[in-house]
């Protein structure tokens, strides 16, 4: 038996399928034959369920074809050999490498089928009325949480189209809010800090200087435009004003796709860890992600596929370990421009046939809402 390990960098892409759950058996992976490929599923398949090896007398019980447990651990130590499979400490059982784990998903996965009722749920949830943008990406995180049992993340561009209107709200001593809308009609609110006893006429005059200036300008532009003329001092802005519009335009200092991103369900995954090695592992890809070039990272991911694509391991580059995976789908508009990405991070032993059309799905709808 020649066993190929998956080539690098090779994702599947989900289309949506209309075969009810479970699907037909997909082709064999160029390498596997059908006892081979029967002894991995099956052990990622309890891997998933149970995140214990799995021995060969189990595998003799569970296969659909009847195989010695001699003949089963044979096949074990070919699968081994060509790095599919790996055996953890002393036990006689064997749990499938982040290789395994990629040709299972890329040549052995069954996908699963959303229910209308399932999709109907998701859309119903995304588009109640009268929410905030950041308050429906909220809830689309904390949904892609619920229904992977791992972290659900939602990566929002901000808009780069031109300003409407700028106001500076006070809110207490030292602090003030900046609300943005946009021309496309989507509001972003920030917090920044006042200098001690700023009176409320300032941030007034903060405002109308700034609305007198926009002429449906883009943001970058209109930060350009304010920094000349305060450069050559021909404001008629006095130095607390001044201060104020410097705080409310660098609060958007970031050009082009920077964005927010909103991850729910950390504990999840945590909880599905033990070791502490892992876990600060794990700590540290959370503070990776709350980092510009993170979020980058992940809409450059989002934008090589057109479909949903799935990362283990250290495949994605956002993070350097084994044992966590990421799924990954871009959010287009109807005029297919990605405005977004969707995704899961979770341990590699997420069920990626139930994730796959969840993301898909899910990225979908945001797609909409976001367009």
């Amino acid at each position: 038996m020649n066993i190929s390990a998956p080539p690098p960098g090779r994702f599947p892409r989900f289309q949506g399928r209309t075969q009810p759950y479970p699907a037909p058996p997909p082709p064999l992976p160029p390498g596997l034959d059908a006892r081979s490929a029967a002894v991995l599923r099956e052990i990622v398949e309890q891997y998933v369920a149970t995140g214990e090896p799995v021995g060969s007398r189990t595998l003799a019980r569970r296969l659909p074809m009847s195989l010695s447990p001699a003949t089963i651990r044979n096949v074990m130590a070919d699968l081994t050999d060509a790095g599919l499979l790996f055996a953890p400490h002393t036990s006689a059982g064997r749990l499938p490498t982040d290789q395994g784990l990629r040709l299972f998903v890329d040549g052995l996965l069954n996908f699963g089928e959303l229910t209308e009722d399932e999709r109907e749920s998701i859309s119903a949830a995304l588009a109640a009325s009268g929410r905030s943008l950041e308050d429906t990406l909220a809830e689309a995180s904390s949904l892609l949480s619920g229904l992977s049992a791992a972290a659900g993340l939602v990566l929002a561009p901000k808009s780069e189209g031109a300003i409407k209107h700028i106001e500076f709200v006070p809110l207490g001593p030292g602090r003030a809010l900046v609300v943005l809308v946009n021309s496309d009609g989507q509001v972003e609110n920030r917090v920044i800090e006042t200098p001690p006893g700023l009176p409320p006429s300032t941030l007034q005059h903060a405002s109308n200087y700034l609305n007198s200036r926009l002429s449906g300008r883009p943001l970058p532009e209109l930060r350009r435009v304010v920094a000349e003329e305060m450069a050559a001092n021909r404001t008629e802005l006095d130095s607390l004003s001044t201060i104020v519009v410097a705080a409310g335009l660098a609060t958007w200092t970031g050009e082009g796709r920077s964005g927010s991103l909103i991850v729910r369900g950390q504990a999840r995954l945590l909880s599905d860890v033990t070791q502490l090695d892992r876990i600060t592992a794990i700590q540290s890809l959370f503070e990776r992600l709350e980092a510009q070039e993170t979020m980058l990272k992940l809409l450059e991911l989002a934008e090589q596929s057109d479909g949903v694509r799935i990362f283990i391991g250290a495949e994605s580059g956002v993070f350097n370990t084994s044992g966590v995976s990421m799924v990954v789908a871009p959010a287009r508009n109807e005029a297919g421009r990605i405005v977004g990405a969707i995704g899961v991070i979770g341990p590699s032993r997420i069920n990626y046939g139930r994730i796959i059309p969840v993301v898909d799905y899910t990225a979908r709808v945001i797609g909409q809402l976001l367009g």
